[in-house]
């Protein structure tokens, strides 16, 4: 049995995450999310895996459908396309409202031309139920290059993308996300929440100081 004091979870943020838009389309609606986890499993034949957080729309979406584009984002992506697919439920928001690209796949879902270097579109062979997240393992079936610049790392939009939180006017008690800064406000904190934004959950919160 694993003893969780030996258990750093801040260790977790160490590993090497890129960040990603993974997008989908329904009958009705194109769709898309941010996610940590995404990486080539096989190259024969040629396969990706990525893990989505079963409290995304797009995840739903996948499920029905299968299919997904995953748009790996760049350094020079700026705050405000982390806020757009990431801080916002695709249930009651249209994510590509306000943007001026209408660019597709051969697949027919939209992918992100901007601040991205790469593209890869892929259709589920697989997928497993990991308790908050479900793996899928697909089939690549295009893939792009669009620019030659860096892609983003987890530490890299921690040092040079989020903005850093700001300290509330008044003293209060609570809890901040560490990936979106939401602020919970309590004296304590529920093991099962879920930060409404970003969608972590309680052990990526701290408390305010």
């Amino acid at each position: 049995m694993t003893n969780n004091s030996s258990i750093d979870t801040t260790a977790m943020n160490k590993l090497s995450y890129g960040l990603f838009v993974l997008t989908t389309r329904n009958d009705k609606n194109d769709n898309g999310c941010i996610i940590n986890t995404a990486m080539q499993l096989t190259s024969t034949p040629l396969r990706v895996s990525i893990a989505v957080n079963k409290a995304n729309f797009t995840h739903d979406i996948i499920v029905k459908t299968g299919v997904f584009n995953v748009s790996i984002l760049a350094t020079d992506a700026p705050f405000d396309v982390f806020k757009q697919f990431g801080f916002a439920s695709g249930k009651d928001t249209d994510k590509f409202a306000n943007v001026d690209y209408t660019n597709r796949s051969s697949n027919g879902i939209r992918y992100i031309p901007e601040h991205t270097n790469s593209v890869i579109s892929a259709k589920v062979c697989e997928s497993y139920d990991c308790g908050t997240h479900t793996l899928f393992i697909a089939d690549v079936m295009e893939s792009f290059v669009l620019s030659r610049e860096p892609s983003v790392t987890y530490q890299y939009y921690f040092d040079h993308i989020k903005p850093k939180p700001q300290k509330p006017a008044e003293k209060k008690k609570g809890f901040v996300c560490k990936i979106c800064g939401y602020v919970y406000e309590g004296d304590t904190l529920p093991d099962d929440f879920i930060c409404p934004i970003c969608k972590h959950s309680a052990v990526d919160f701290e408390a305010l100081v």
